[in-house]
């Protein structure tokens, strides 16, 4: 893993991959490196205009003409029912990269709150509606990309959708150890189902992403010199993301990130989540109310009782 780079990723050609918040950022980064493979990728957006312009680089980078931009707005079930709805044919990666972090409170058009309902619920709706396309792929990759603010987070079942109280780092917290969860809950059901789909995660380390560059407003000027001086470029966080959906040597619930001080910066390897993860009964109810929440049933999984 320590000598991962792009240039190794096996040919890509003829698979077709969906990238979310491709527009920029890490998002960005992993389209044009999978692009350069041979993937059509299809670059999710919420701004078709930002959508279009980031495809054009793609296109411009690496000569492909295999990819397109699509709207796609994770804090619209509408728009993620519509998205999967106009998909044709199969999925051999899907890479949930899109979400905000640490913002004021915002509901979306569905009532939840923001970084709940883009990081984490936009996504489980839109693996579970795009799942039997992941099944015609046959080895397809589902990733989702988390943080290490999962480690300081914990899922609130009494306040999940802070209709009580707001902390918005509480918030990005929750939704970014919801990501994990939900790997490991989608894996665990995928393997007892016997499903050919892998599913993994992955974090970036302390990137300098335009979460911290161009949000100085929420995250503040010191934290955002702190990503400066100790982060990394976007090119070095996207490398787990990559390793992730790439790698034939990625095994269901992994976690990938870098080897570094902290996993703040460094070279790819296999990371540890908090322990809290692993626990099945959190991971079920989480799944349970990320079916009710979104009205989205992944078709044909069963459900598992603790120890299956």
């Amino acid at each position: 893993m320590n000598s991962f780079d792009p240039d190794t990723i096996p040919d890509l050609t003829g698979k077709r991959a969906i990238v979310t918040g491709a527009n920029s950022g890490l998002g960005l980064q992993t389209s044009l490196a999978l692009a350069a493979k041979g993937a059509s990728v299809t670059l999710a957006c919420r701004n078709p205009d930002r959508g279009q312009r980031a495809l054009e680089h793609v296109q411009k980078v690496t000569g492909s003409t295999a990819c397109r931009s699509a709207q796609l707005d994770l804090a619209s079930l509408e728009s993620v029912r519509s998205f999967a709805a106009d998909w044709n044919g199969p999925v051999d990666i899907l890479l949930n990269n899109a979400g905000v972090m640490a913002t004021s409170l915002v509901r979306t058009e569905d009532g939840f709150e923001q970084q709940l309902g883009i990081n984490h619920l936009g996504h489980f709706a839109l693996g579970g509606l795009l799942l039997d396309r992941l099944r015609q792929a046959g080895g397809a990759r589902v990733v989702t990309v988390s943080s290490l603010a999962h480690r300081r987070g914990s899922i609130d079942f009494a306040d999940m959708n802070s209709n009580k109280r707001y902390r918005r780092w509480g918030a990005y917290g929750q939704s970014k150890i919801a990501n994990l969860y939900y790997t490991v809950e989608l894996n665990r059901r995928l393997q007892a189902n016997g499903e050919d789909i892998t599913v993994a995660a992955a974090h970036p380390g302390l990137a300098s992403t335009g979460l911290f560059t161009s949000g100085r407003r929420i995250t503040g000027d010191m934290m955002a010199g702190l990503v400066q001086l100790f982060g990394q470029p976007v090119s070095a966080g996207a490398l787990p993301i990559l390793y992730a959906a790439t790698s034939p040597q990625v095994r269901g619930g992994d976690f990938y990130g870098p080897d570094g001080a902290g996993g703040r910066r460094g070279n790819v390897t296999l990371a540890a989540p908090v322990q809290q993860v692993l626990d099945e009964e959190t991971g079920r109810r989480l799944w349970e109310h990320s079916e009710e929440m979104t009205g989205v049933r992944y078709e044909g999984l069963p459900a598992l009782v603790e120890g299956d």
